[in-house]
C-alpha cells in the first residue's frame, strides 16, 4: 500500500483577523473607485446628527477605512501579525468583540470630543492588539513585566506624540484603544483563569 503524500495546503486559520483585513483593502479600493466619497459617508467616524443612521455606522465602520495604502499597510501588517496569535489563545468571538469595542468607544470619545476632525483607520485596533498581546501570560494575582514595559513604550510614546508632534496622527485613539485591549485583555484574562 502506498502512503498518500501530503502537499502544502493553505489554511484560513484566523477567520476574524482575515475577513476583517480582506474588509479593510476592500473598502481602500472602494475609496479610491469613489474619489473618498464612501469612505466619508461610511467609513470615518465625524460629528454629524443623531438622526442619520450612517452615524451609528461611523461609529463601528471607520475602523475599515484608512486614508491611502501607506496608513493601510502600516496598520494592517501589525494586525496580521498579533491578530492570529490572540485569535488563537481567546478565540474568535473575543477578538471580534476586542474589535467592536475598540471601534465603538475610540468612535465615540472622537465624535464626543473632536467635532471638527474626521477619524478613520485600524490604529486603534492595532493599539489594543499590542496592549492584549502582552498579557497573554498574565495569571491569577500577577501583572507580565512584558506588559508594564508595552504599556510605558507605546503609550508613554502617544502622549508625548500628541503633546509635542503636530501630524494627522489620533495618539489619542491609539491610548484609548491600549486601554480598550488592557481592560478587555484583565478580562478575558480573569474569565479564563476562573475556568480552571
Amino acid at each position: 500500500m502506498e502512503k498518500e503524500k501530503k502537499g502544502i495546503r493553505i489554511s484560513f486559520n484566523s477567520p476574524v483577523i482575515l475577513v476583517f483585513s480582506i474588509a479593510c483593502l476592500c473598502v481602500l479600493g472602494l475609496g479610491y473607485v469613489t474619489g473618498g466619497v464612501s469612505d466619508k459617508l461610511f467609513f470615518c467616524v465625524y460629528r454629524s446628527s443623531f438622526t442619520d443612521p450612517l452615524t451609528y455606522f461611523r461609529f463601528f465602520g471607520h475602523v475599515l477605512g484608512h486614508a491611502n495604502w501607506e496608513h493601510f499597510l502600516g496598520n494592517i501588517m501589525m494586525i496580521l501579525v498579533v491578530g492570529p496569535l490572540l485569535e488563537e489563545k481567546y478565540g474568535s468571538a473575543d477578538t471580534l468583540l476586542v474589535i467592536l469595542v475598540t471601534a465603538f468607544v475610540t468612535g465615540v470619545i472622537h465624535f464626543i470630543f473632536f467635532p471638527d476632525v474626521a477619524l478613520m483607520g485600524a490604529s486603534g485596533v492595532v493599539f489594543a492588539f499590542i496592549l492584549l498581546a502582552s498579557m497573554t501570560s498574565i495569571e491569577d494575582g500577577k501583572i507580565p513585566l512584558t506588559f508594564i514595559l508595552v504599556a510605558v513604550i507605546y503609550i508613554g510614546g502617544q502622549i508625548h506624540d500628541g503633546l509635542f508632534v503636530h501630524d494627522n496622527v489620533s495618539n489619542l485613539t491609539h491610548i484609548i484603544g491600549g486601554v480598550v485591549g488592557s481592560v478587555l485583555g484583565i478580562a478575558m484574562n480573569k474569565c479564563r483563569v476562573s475556568k480552571y
